[in-house]
């Protein structure tokens, strides 16, 4: 098998493209600095395509391994024909290398392999070869001291036929196909369950298509057999049994008996609950994959929520008994002051509240509030919203998610960056960061915590966890990071960064002061020449020496950078004076492309990159979305009408619908079929997570709390 061409093929790509990827790969070169500076080596792959040929690529290679595991297992047996061994070379699924694997397998002894052994072969062959017209009179030239009667000689047939038909690659792979195509899954409570009321009440008498089933639906039915409260089975029709019976049944009636009797024995006992388990497994791994790949999306959009900048915060992290935790932050999230207030019940201390907000605000100028969204938040809002209208205070505030909040406070990390405060109060500095600058915080805590996704629990973590991390390093590595104040919890996401280069690089600057340079990084401990390239152009440093380092452009192209600025008349200082960057950009657009990367003797896509971030020195791509929904008052769920228009947040998506923040404890719920007026497979083709949205409440269900809305244009 030629992996490559087999890359190839299925990715729709040029050779030389995956060629080129995989020896970038296989040359310690990480996956967003090959998307990113390599471009002219990849034809411009995007980095979601240098990842699937990373991923195919270690398939493939995984795949050629087990291939000669098993052909050495047979060829030990003596059974490997130049037919099976083509068969098994050519395979391109494992799935495929293991149904031809399944007849040489070494298992517990069966009753067909008893069977074998006391000499039942032959006869059983000649069955299905039609060279027997007198089944019983056959039977007893194969009656020795093990197989004592016709009986037990046509037994011992019918399970050696059951394994035949088990076994055989070309049943297990149309009966696989047919599951998928035509066949039904059905689940009922157990017993003991049936008349207790459980959130799986819908999945009893349930049965639908395999090829119509939701992914989500798969997950929920996988939840409820974990649980122990649901049974779940598949089924399909009996005439796709018989078309793989008629496979096997001959011109000879009385055969046809006996063989039928063998096709059930191996349908009941070994073939159905072998394929159904895979079929079960292919449903599963879909539905991972594809909430996964949501969960991804999802955390993207979080990771990418715009910073609040130059915000001073008066953080609250809200609680009934213990008091709600303040904290007060400056605009670069630094750590301030703390105090408990206590404006709910049971206390409801107005009072005293009252004077520790407003002397923390005073004291410390600060002009935005963030209340977690945990419990006693909704009381915590209208004891801030009362303060803000009496005291006339020129101030909004905002709720930010506690998802992981809780997780990270906990943390080795938090601790060592708190030591000596509570892990309350730490997680109210995680509540206010998070809200000056989403991506730096959020990337301290577990993805799985941040509540953005569906069913996490119970997928494959080991997936889970990889496509989380790279959607992280996805994202970290897209936005960059300000090389003097990035935590080592961000910066080890950086492309060639190690958690440990991570603190040695805040160690350097604690002890050194600020980067004056990128190339500086060589001076910290370990930061070699291969660590230097992967990294350098994701990060950035702000009143440095050199005023390129505002960008992403790699230092190996600084110099083809200054030729460009030169030959467009100006000095690199000049990027950082508004009106000269008028000015290069004015210019930059009326470039020839082709012509100047001659001349400068640079590839196309290399001097695009560099004529792009020209263009917007130190612009951070998240400023260019929608700016987070900032609340003056306060609304209850008591005050929502069927018919009101509000505007809200998207917290989640799901494959269902999307869960919208209206400014109160609840949140709406908009259903995929009233996300558009036209049909949508995914409430993710419309909407996106953090997007500001005016909706329609169409139903409430006040004894459940549960808010059904509408996307309005």
């Amino acid at each position: 098998m030629n992996i490559i061409e087999a890359i190839t093929s299925e990715l729709k790509v040029k050779t030389w493209q995956v060629k080129n990827t995989i020896e970038l790969l296989n040359n310690g070169n990480t996956i967003p600095f090959i998307s990113r500076y390599r471009k002219e080596a990849t034809g411009n792959l995007t980095e979601e395509e240098v990842r699937k040929i990373s991923e195919l690529f270690q398939y493939y290679t995984e795949l050629e391994k087990r291939k000669e595991s098993v052909l050495k297992s047979i060829e030990e047996q003596g059974k490997l024909t130049e037919d099976l061994k083509n068969k098994i070379l050519n395979a391109i699924k494992l799935s495929e290398v293991e149904d031809l694997y399944l007849p040489y397998k070494k298992r517990k002894k069966t009753k067909a392999d008893i069977a074998i052994e006391n000499g039942l072969e032959p006869f059983a062959q000649k069955i299905l070869l039609q060279e027997v017209k007198d089944i019983n009179k056959e039977a007893e030239n194969f009656i020795n001291e093990k197989i004592t009667s016709t009986k037990e000689a046509l037994d011992g047939v019918k399970y050696i036929i059951g394994q035949y038909f088990a076994h055989n690659e070309r049943i297990r792979k149309t009966l696989r196909n047919d599951l998928l195509k035509y066949g039904y899954i059905e689940s009922n409570k157990k017993k003991k369950y049936i008349e207790e009321k459980t959130k799986y009440d819908m999945y009893h008498e349930f049965s639908q298509k395999i090829s119509k089933i939701p992914n989500y639906r798969v997950l929920s039915l996988n939840r409820g057999e974990k649980d122990g409260i649901l049974s779940v089975k598949l089924t399909i029709d009996d005439k796709y049994i018989e078309k793989l019976y008629n496979f096997y049944l001959t011109k000879f009636e009385e055969n046809n008996k006996i063989i039928k009797e063998g096709l059930d024995y191996g349908f009941k006992n070994m073939l159905f609950p072998s394929i159904s388990n895979e079929v079960r497994n292919i449903l599963t791994q879909r539905a991972e994959e594809k909430s996964i790949e949501l969960f991804s999306k999802n955390l993207k959009e979080l990771l990418l929520t715009p910073p609040l900048k130059n915000k001073r915060v008066l953080a609250i992290d809200p609680g009934y008994r213990t008091g709600c935790k303040v904290v007060a932050l400056d605009e670069s999230g630094k750590f301030l002051e703390n105090n408990t207030i206590y404006p709910v019940p049971p206390q409801n201390d107005f009072e005293n509240a009252e004077k520790i907000v407003l002397y923390l605000i005073k004291k410390y100028n600060l002009n935005l509030i963030v209340i977690g969204n945990g419990t006693a938040s909704r009381e915590t809002q209208k004891f801030i919203v009362d303060t803000i209208k009496k005291h006339n205070l020129n101030l909004k505030y905002i709720f930010a998610d506690e998802s992981g909040a809780s997780v990270y406070s906990a943390s080795k990390l938090a601790v060592k960056e708190f030591p000596d405060l509570d892990v309350t109060v730490r997680g109210a500095i995680s509540i206010g960061r998070r809200i000056q600058d989403p991506l730096a915080e959020f990337v301290k805590i577990d993805p799985k915590s941040l509540g953005v996704g569906q069913y996490q629990h119970d997928m494959n973590q080991k997936l889970l966890k990889e496509k989380l991390e790279n959607t992280v390093e996805h994202v970290v590595n897209l936005v960059g990071v300000n090389l003097n104040t990035a935590s080592s919890a961000l910066l080890q996401y950086i492309s060639g960064i190690t958690p440990k280069l991570a603190e040695n690089i805040v160690k350097y600057r604690e002890k050194n002061g600020p980067f004056k340079e990128r190339k500086e990084l060589l001076k910290v401990k370990g930061f070699g020449e291969k660590a230097f390239e992967q990294s350098a152009g994701f990060l950035r440093i702000f009143d440095g020496n050199n005023p390129l380092e505002v960008t992403g452009i790699h230092p190996e192209s600084y110099e083809k950078t200054e030729e460009l600025l030169n030959f467009l008349g100006f000095k690199k200082e000049d990027i950082l004076d508004n009106e000269k960057l008028n000015s290069i950009r004015e210019k930059l657009n009326t470039i020839n492309i082709q012509e100047l990367s001659k001349k400068l003797e640079i590839g196309e896509y290399t001097l695009k990159d560099i004529i792009s971030e020209l263009q917007k020195p130190g612009r951070d791509l998240r400023d260019e979305l929608p700016q987070p929904l900032l609340y003056e008052d306060v609304l209850t769920f008591d005050d929502l009408k069927i018919g009101m228009i509000l505007q809200g947040r998207v917290t989640n998506i799901t494959d269902f619908g999307a869960f919208v923040d209206l400014g109160i404890k609840e949140n709406g719920l908009i259903h995929k079929s009233n996300v558009s007026e036209k049909f949508i497979k995914h409430p993710s083709e419309v909407l996106g997570i953090n997007q500001i949205v005016t909706v329609e409440i169409l139903d409430i269900d006040k004894d459940l709390k549960r808010i059904n809305l509408k996307l309005r244009s």
